[in-house]
């Protein structure tokens, strides 16, 4: 079950990716990529645990904090619309 609700969470979360790049090419909202790249990372993060891939945390902590640093960026950026 819990493998199960991991492989739905990778899709939801490519969904938003998706959906944030729609946001930012067709609607013109730059914050749509900054939710693209928060994502994409998350995707990336979780198949790092799915699949079995020796990626030291040395390389996955900082590729998380760029994840974290996109998404306040797109968040400061819709505020300040």
């Amino acid at each position: 079950m819990i493998e199960l609700l991991q492989y739905v969470s990778i899709g939801i979360e490519a969904l938003i990716v998706l959906f944030a790049l729609l946001i930012g090419y067709k609607k013109g909202k730059k914050y749509g990529y900054g939710i693209a790249l928060t994502f994409a990372i998350y995707v990336f993060y979780d198949l790092t645990k799915v699949i079995p891939l020796t990626i030291p945390n040395e390389v996955l902590y900082p590729i998380f904090f760029v994840g974290t640093l996109s998404i306040l960026w797109a968040v400061w950026t819709m505020y300040k619309e």
